[in-house]
């Protein structure tokens, strides 16, 4: 069952989470959150001047709110649904990054290891709380970002 949280220019402009963190803590206190694994979808309607040809994820404000949204669930990642895109969007508001025409985003490559490596061990440790199985689905999101994992980097957390 895919969860759609609607935000509005409203919403962003103001850093309101209260959307994500109603249906999270439903989830949460329902015991709910591994069997939402990858249904969490973002219906993002903010109204940008005509014309502006920007991409949601190069408007300040719109980037500033799933920072605050990150730093609230740091293992959002997991309840995102990676296969309608919403992973890539997430990653795109949270790691600096140019636009081709050519080649589609483009991130700033030692951003986006950091970014990673910041992901795998926040993920790891909440995984692990959760008591869910961790190893495939890190690799998993990591080949979503072009990076393959070695084994024995698991060996070391």
């Amino acid at each position: 069952m895919t969860i759609t949280i609607s935000l509005n220019t409203d919403c962003i402009n103001s850093l309101d989470l209260s959307p994500v963190v109603t249906e999270i803590e439903k989830l949460l206190q329902e015991g709910a959150i591994a069997s939402h694994e990858q249904q969490l979808r973002f219906d993002i309607n903010y109204v940008l001047q005509p014309g502006d040809p920007r991409e949601l994820s190069e408007v300040p404000e719109v980037r500033m709110w799933f920072i605050r949204l990150d730093t609230r669930y740091p293992w959002l990642l997991f309840l995102l649904d990676w296969q309608a895109g919403e992973f890539a969007r997430y990653a795109a508001m949270l790691v600096p990054h140019q636009f081709s025409t050519r080649e589609g985003i483009q991130y700033n490559p030692e951003a986006l290891e950091i970014f990673l490596m910041h992901k795998l061990f926040v993920l790891n440790d909440w995984l692990q709380q959760q008591g869910i199985p961790n190893k495939s689905r890190l690799q998993s999101m990591a080949q979503l970002l072009g990076y393959e994992l070695d084994d024995a980097l698991f060996e070391m957390f």
